[in-house]
């Protein structure tokens, strides 16, 4: 059985072995991510490692870089962390960086943030496990009261209770990482704390500056996204529910709605979505999850997400092997009595492209009919995401010549992409050719009937305008 949902993997110190490497490919990674939080330009090398590897095993695979974008980040301290009590008082200085902070105060790599509070604020730290209150503001000083006490280290997250914080998304770290994530022709861009769809606009506008245009993922986990969610979905080429920082900002209870929402809004708007942050965060430590870590990946399966993220858990854990070898189970399981929520379009639609109206009707007669697999050869890849947005558990082999499109729909929900060169067959005799690939690979079985799109018009991105019913 075809596993549907796609597994992205973080690559970390416990995932840059080559061994570990091939290990993961084999148990399943559909993306590797690379966290710019933690890494820089010698991340290129591990991404050449991963990729040929990839290649040895005749495997897909897509590379997303993930820009660390404007999380506000307390200082270091003189002895690497500190323990703060209920009470006491605690400051914040956003114009000290040389400062080495201690139990009565560290820096902030924010100077506006002062500006930007007022008192009786709430400022979580460290995924919201220390808690203050603001009290008063001098200069740059934000004098503040412990409200939930506990260890805080260097470099540790900070964020409004609330959201709010007005930080726009590109810094110069992000400007610097996007060249090197360019210069490496990743596959997707992954956009840290977007406010509204003008943050996408400006990301592309530097990769124009560079010659370049990757797929962009907005990641939703500001309080303000929410409100901009419908037009964040329709500037961005994927979204990523980022529950971390999300869940820190409006409430850990509010994380299981708003997930529900915005999965079926990116649905709706045939958007790729990926459902991130603590899958499996009991795995970093132990080699088997706990039963709400698997009904928590189960639960965004059944929501109708494309993929699920491992983070901390491939990057820095301690068996990343297994814990991708455990969520390959559990979709596999889940997907066997899932009855998935898509959106899916009623006969009242109307199309202004062939190309869309050939994906619908494909996946109309998929439904209806004994099909195996339905194959589309697809340039730019949108008619493979386009079926892969409708309820079906027929498998889309997308073939494509084109490597960025194959990378793009390592993504995609039951989408298995497959390189082929097809623009050296004859045209009278391109269908044949491909089936024969195809079997040749063990994609297909003889004797059973698939559907076949393409464009007369071969090498031509949007110009599928074919369906073809053909047993093979």
């Amino acid at each position: 059985m075809l596993r549907q949902t796609k597994i992205v993997a973080t690559l970390g110190p416990s995932s840059s072995d080559p061994a570990i490497l091939r290990a993961m490919l084999t148990a399943g990674v559909d993306v590797v991510r690379i966290n710019f939080s933690h890494a820089d330009a010698s991340a290129l090398q591990l991404i050449a490692l991963v990729r040929g590897i990839a290649e040895e095993l005749n495997r897909p695979l897509a590379v997303m870089a993930d820009l660390q974008g404007p999380k506000i980040r307390i200082g270091r301290f003189k002895d690497k962390s500190i323990t703060l009590v209920e009470g006491q008082d605690f400051t914040l200085d956003c114009n000290a960086s040389d400062l080495l902070g201690d139990t009565n105060e560290v820096s902030v790599a924010y100077p506006s943030l002062s500006r930007e509070l007022s008192p009786g604020d709430h400022l979580l730290l460290n995924d919201g496990l220390v808690e203050l209150q603001v009290k008063s503001i001098a200069h740059s000083k934000i004098h503040c009261s412990v409200v939930e006490g506990g260890v805080l280290s260097d470099l540790k997250g900070l964020n409004r209770k609330g959201g709010g914080l007005a930080a726009r998304t590109m810094t110069d770290k992000d400007k610097r990482d996007l060249h090197t994530a360019i210069e490496a022709e990743v596959d997707y861009i992954s956009l840290s704390f977007v406010k509204d769809a003008e943050d996408i606009r400006h990301t592309r506008a530097l990769m124009t500056q560079f010659g370049k245009k990757i797929p962009v993922i907005a990641k939703i986990e500001r309080t303000e996204a929410l409100q901009y969610l419908t037009e964040i979905i329709q500037e961005a080429d994927a979204i990523m529910v980022a529950r971390g920082d999300l869940g820190v900002e409006i409430g850990a209870a509010e994380v299981p709605a708003i997930q529900k929402h915005i999965i079926g809004e990116a649905r709706r708007l045939d958007k790729v979505v990926i459902t991130a942050t603590q899958m499996m965060e009991s795995m970093i430590s132990n080699p088997q999850p706990t039963r709400a870590e698997v009904s928590d990946v189960a639960n965004a399966i059944l929501d109708g997400t494309d993929a699920v993220m491992l983070s901390a858990e491939t990057a820095s854990g301690q068996f990343p092997v297994k814990v991708l070898s455990m969520v390959n189970k559990i979709c596999l399981s889940t997907e066997k009595h899932a009855s998935f929520y898509y959106h899916n379009t009623d006969e009242t639609c109307h199309y202004h492209r062939a190309d869309q109206a050939i994906a619908m009707a494909t996946m109309h007669a998929a439904n209806h009919f004994p099909i195996q697999a339905i194959i589309t050869l697809t340039e730019s890849g949108d008619t493979a995401l386009w079926i892969s947005r409708q309820q079906s558990t027929v498998p889309i082999i997308a073939v494509s010549a084109n490597k960025r499109t194959i990378g793009r729909l390592c993504l995609a929900h039951n989408v298995f992409p497959v390189f082929m060169d097809y623009h050296s067959f004859a045209a009278d005799t391109l269908n044949q050719h491909v089936l024969e690939e195809l079997t040749k690979a063990g994609h297909l079985e003889k004797k059973n009937f698939v559907l076949l799109t393409r464009g007369r018009v071969i090498g031509t991105a949007g110009g599928t305008n074919s369906m073809e019913i053909i047993r093979v």
